[in-house]
């Protein structure tokens, strides 16, 4: 054990206070939890502010507050695009999907396409998406939790931190089995509000101390680093025609797998409403905006009070900065402050993942195919809670192997595979009305193996030191996000599949789609059983 920055006690007894209080709200919650509605979507009860509050706690995940910081921190002006990237993405869901998901949807991605293509083939391949992706981006929470926990408690080994991976798994299957949809919802409000308000009181601290300069911050970053370029594009990205290529691959992942995270879409159906799905969007816009001004001044504070080689080396690596900022402003009651809200960051995200993953299989899987539809309830609800706990014991073991990686880049892997396998077929079947069904499978299918191919024969897992099996090498290809290949290939292959495609699908279902994705006409009645 080394020395943990703060009162390891401390940092337990805010983290228990906070794990404490949100089992009360979870518990209060599942009291009304008697109807699939219920469970899934949380009885479409909430308004598009507590929505938009929630879909931010959602989204700033611990990739947003302990990636991105430690990201800045150490590739300065590089690292804040992933903040630019995590922001604009935003513009790409409110204009082309939360509204029309909202009227065609009931609970998961599966029942868009199904309306109008056939139901067997497209529910089990959104299905597997929605798990694929889920999973991707259960890793980078656990990891962000592996890292933060054991900077807390001063755990450098690795069997300690793997407990700690565990504990949060089983917290989190807890959230979830007990309080559905309406527990995780309240879970994530009072993250939301936490953290962007631990990460204003931080950001106005650093720049009290510059004297509300942002320039003198800057100075002061240069002068700790010793580092102009932390100032100037292309400390990361900048480098060779391969490393600008990479950046592509992840601005075009990141603005793209926003609009096609099975957890984000799946808070548009919690709204009774299109317009309150289109008020959370702009409610959320504005808080997650905030916050990713704040994430610049805690960056390169971060590099000026702290310096990269201090974040480095700490348990945690680079998703440490934002803790230890922490303690050289206020201390160990600040860093655990802090660290309990990142904490509750990890859960109510995890939590969400974890409820669309076992939505998606008990309700399209299980419901749709395995019964044809004639599932009650009950049922439904019983298997989703039997598949909360199998994906937390995978997420589990996941989260160990992935232990170390930088959780902002992880986050970056799970939106390339969410833009590759899910957002081509849903533009295409909210707006191209020859889409075939062949075409949706061909695209999902091919975008989602396209781009976990390219993951694994890349330099992320392979053939570097920063690799996840650094000892070998097999990566054939040279970026580390398969966004820029994966994501056009999914688009040409629903195209590919649909005008070979000779079978027809119902023309009337395809006008009572277009009607109700612009209207909500028939909207209410649909979603209401």
């Amino acid at each position: 054990m080394s020395a943990s920055p703060g009162d390891p006690i401390l940092n337990i007894a805010i983290f228990g206070v906070f794990v404490a209080i949100t089992m009360v709200i979870v518990f209060r919650a599942s009291r009304n939890n008697k109807t699939a509605s219920d469970y899934y979507a949380a009885g479409r009860s909430f308004t598009g502010g507590q929505n938009g509050s929630a879909i931010a706690g959602d989204y700033l995940s611990a990739a947003s507050f302990l990636g991105i910081v430690g990201a800045i921190a150490i590739t300065g002006y590089d690292g804040f695009l992933y903040s630019i990237g995590f922001l604009v993405a935003w513009v790409v869901a409110l204009l082309l999907v939360a509204e029309l998901l909202r009227n065609t949807g009931k609970y998961t991605m599966g029942d868009v396409l199904a309306f109008r293509l056939r139901q067997r083939p497209v529910r089990i391949a959104a299905a597997t998406s929605t798990l694929v992706v889920s999973f991707f981006y259960l890793l980078a929470q656990m990891a962000g939790a592996g890292g933060l926990v054991s900077l807390l408690l001063g755990i450098e080994e690795r069997v300690g931190q793997s407990v700690v991976i565990a504990v949060v798994g089983a917290l989190m299957i807890l959230y979830v089995l007990v309080g559905g949809m309406k527990g995780t919802t309240w879970v994530q409000i009072i993250k939301a509000v936490m953290l962007i308000a631990g990460a204003a009181i931080m950001t106005v601290w650093v720049l009290a101390l510059h004297n509300f300069d942002f320039s003198q911050l800057l100075d002061a970053a240069v002068a700790t680093t010793g580092n102009p370029a932390i100032l100037e594009p292309g400390l990361r990205y900048g480098l060779t025609d391969i490393t600008r290529l990479d950046f592509l691959s992840l601005g075009l992942a990141l603005v793209l797998g926003t609009a096609a995270l099975p957890h984000v879409l799946m808070r548009f159906y919690t709204v009774p409403t299109a317009k309150e799905a289109r008020k959370s969007v702009v409610w959320a816009i504005w808080l997650i905006g905030i916050f990713y001004v704040f994430t610049l001044v805690l960056g390169y504070g971060a590099a000026a009070l702290i310096g990269p080689e201090r974040i480095l080396a700490a348990p945690g690596g680079v998703n440490s900065a934002a803790p230890l900022l922490a303690f050289e402003l206020g201390g160990p009651v600040l860093l655990g402050i802090i660290a309990a809200v990142a904490f509750a960051t990890i859960l109510a995200v995890v939590a969400g993942l974890t409820i669309t993953a076992a939505a998606s299989f008990a309700h399209d899987v299980y419901g749709s195919v395995i019964k044809k539809g004639k599932a009650t309830s009950e049922q439904e609800v019983k298997v989703a809670r039997i598949t909360v706990v199998v994906i937390g014991l995978v997420a589990i073991i996941g989260g160990i192997g992935a232990n170390g990686q930088n959780v902002a880049f992880l986050v970056a892997l799970a939106f390339a595979v969410a833009a590759s396998a899910n957002l081509p077929t849903i533009i295409y079947s909210l707006f191209w009305k020859r889409f075939t069904t062949r075409g949706a499978l061909w695209s999902m299918y091919g975008g989602l193996s396209s781009a976990i191919i390219l993951i694994v024969v890349s330099p992320v897992v392979s053939g570097s030191e920063s690799s996840m099996i650094p000892a070998v090498d097999f990566a054939i290809f040279p970026l580390t996000n398969p966004g820029l290949v994966s994501i056009p290939l999914a688009f040409l292959l629903g195209w590919l599949g649909t005008i070979t495609d000779r079978r027809r699908e119902d023309i009337d279902k395809q006008i009572e789609m277009e009607v109700r994705s612009l209207t909500g006409v028939g909207a209410e009645k649909a979603t209401s059983h």
